[in-house]
């Protein structure tokens, strides 16, 4: 599947049965894919695909950007729109012309095309049709944006697809004129934990390798493979005339693009039998197996492929427990963090690697690659009377406290004055469940955690084991006490550090030997 199906609006039946009235929910974060994108090289151009696709109309029509006056004291919108130019055959500089003959709404390779804003949209129309109309959980007109939290990584289709939700959700009728523009959340690059880091984490790059030439032993002289080249191997280079894992275009790069055309319309269509359902089946089946069996299967390869992020997505739910709300200074727009409004939907704009990634991490991984527009929602929710006691514990407007949780873990008391501009981080970040004292696991014992994929409750098998770790009479309820037992296992102390230990010292680290993953 390339283009994701979405199911039907929840019946009330079902909104009572998956938000049982006992339960309250107090914090969502949803980590979307970007929508439907071209393909990030060119290939098969001998079968017909030409490189350029005419799907970017609303690219070439930019609206505007940002253009300083001469003392940058202020600044105008610039408008604008695009054009491509490319090589001709002797170098000279000719205009880019599309499939179809068309020179406008040409798309850049990888680029979110007009489809993937619209599934975008719809997903952040689903979004409020669920959180705004149904559970009323949050506002129908939004006067401000600081009880959201807003990411995005810095690859163009992730922040326009994370726009495009976001005005799903919150169309222009749906916001008041004052407003303010919302703030997205950015990391750079070399910091990015919204997606498994390759480039800038050297030893999760060298364990990605690992698997994936173990998966190049393990499929390239299989039936599979022999089945998928008797489909594809006539459209290969000379250089690399057979389908393999590692093959010139890679395995995985052939099915990018196959996903890609099928996903989009008739000017980008490959021959008939690229669509081969038996071959695209077995295609699906070894990119999974080389992209993701890392995390079933190594500790290391979890801690620094998602754990840094599976960590952030734990504390956020802890803080809110304990605390009393988690609080963002990066993300308040108008209020400071120390005195602005709890967030309660968080929205990060990722990858397809990152929803295999948190899924496989947890064993909820259903080995099908993450079609475009899909979506992991973490949805924290409180027993009523635990309400109480979380507040009491740690409020962040308290101007003195002496007591309780928030100083057991600070060693001091914190104060929140009008001259304090920084909230300091919540000392309950990144602290491993054994150093919680009895009170605070309490709260995380009365708190749930469920995680739904592309609308479907997800069983984690850690939470589904032992009757304590669930909501009783439903396994898909993961108290957060037991969440964060099987997340600290994997969660990283200080990842760019450790992403440099560990180097040369083969999959499964110094003593060589296959660590399966406990925790499930």
């Amino acid at each position: 599947m390339t283009t994701l199906v979405p199911r039907e609006p929840y019946s009330q039946e079902e909104i009572n049965k998956l938000y049982p009235k006992e339960l309250k929910l107090q914090l969502v974060q949803v980590f979307l894919r970007h929508g439907e994108r071209t393909p990030v090289s060119s290939r098969f151009e001998n079968a017909g695909l030409i490189p350029y696709w005419p799907y970017c109309n609303v690219a070439q029509r930019m609206v505007q950007m940002a253009s300083a006056n001469e003392d940058l004291s202020s600044w105008n919108g610039f408008q604008w729109r695009r054009k491509m130019e490319t090589f001709g055959d002797r170098d000279q500089t000719i205009v880019t012309v599309g499939a179809g003959g068309g020179i406008e709404g040409i798309c850049q390779h990888g680029e979110l095309t007009d489809k993937g804003r619209e599934t975008t949209y719809q997903l952040g129309q689903r979004l409020r049709q669920l959180y705004v109309d149904q559970l009323g959980f949050m506002p129908k007109i939004k006067s401000d944006t600081e009880d959201m939290y807003l990411r995005a990584t810095t690859i163009p289709r992730a922040l326009e697809s994370l726009q495009q939700a976001f005005w799903g959700m919150y169309p222009p009728s749906a916001r008041t004129q004052d407003l303010k523009p919302p703030v997205i959340v950015a990391r750079s690059v070399s910091e990015e934990t919204l997606f498994p880091n390759e480039s800038n984490c050297r030893r999760f790059r060298q364990l990605a390798r690992l698997f994936a030439d173990r998966a190049a032993k393990k499929w390239n002289d299989t039936e599979q493979m022999d089945y998928i080249n008797s489909v594809y191997s006539k459209w290969m280079p000379e250089n690399s005339p057979r389908v393999a894992v590692d093959s010139h275009p890679r395995l995985s790069g052939i099915q990018d693009t196959i996903n890609a055309t099928a996903a989009h319309g008739p000017l980008t269509k490959l021959p008939q039998e690229f669509y081969n359902k038996k071959a695209r089946a077995y295609m699906e089946d070894i990119a999974v197996d080389e992209w993701f069996t890392g995390y079933d299967e190594s500790t290391e390869y979890r801690k620094l492929g998602i754990g840094a992020l599976m960590g952030d997505i734990v504390d956020r739910m802890v803080t809110t427990a304990v605390d009393g709300g988690w609080r963002s200074e990066t993300s308040a727009s108008g209020s400071s963090a120390a005195n602005g409004k709890a967030i309660k939907f968080a929205m990060s704009g990722c990858h397809d690697t990152t929803l295999a990634a948190i899924l496989s991490s947890l064993g909820a991984f259903d080995g099908k690659w993450p079609p475009f527009t899909s979506s992991v929602a973490v949805e924290l929710f409180s027993q009523p009377e635990s309400n109480t006691d979380a507040s009491a514990i740690a409020s962040p407007t308290l101007t003195k406290q002496s007591s309780g949780l928030f100083s057991f873990l600070s060693g001091s008391s914190f104060s929140s004055s009008p001259n304090k501009t920084h909230r300091p981080p919540s000392p309950t970040a990144r602290a491993p469940l054994a150093s919680l004292p009895a009170s605070a696991r309490d709260l995380l014992q009365n708190h749930y955690v469920r995680i739904r994929y592309n609308d479907r409750p997800v069983r984690i098998p850690g939470c589904a084991a032992k009757p304590q770790n669930h909501l009783p009479g439903d396994e898909t309820f993961c108290t957060l006490d037991a969440f964060k037992e099987i997340v600290d296992k994997f969660t990283p102390q200080n990842w760019k550090y450790e992403c440099v230990q560990n180097l040369g010292e083969g999959m499964y680290g110094k003593d060589g030997k296959e660590k399966a993953v406990s925790g499930y």
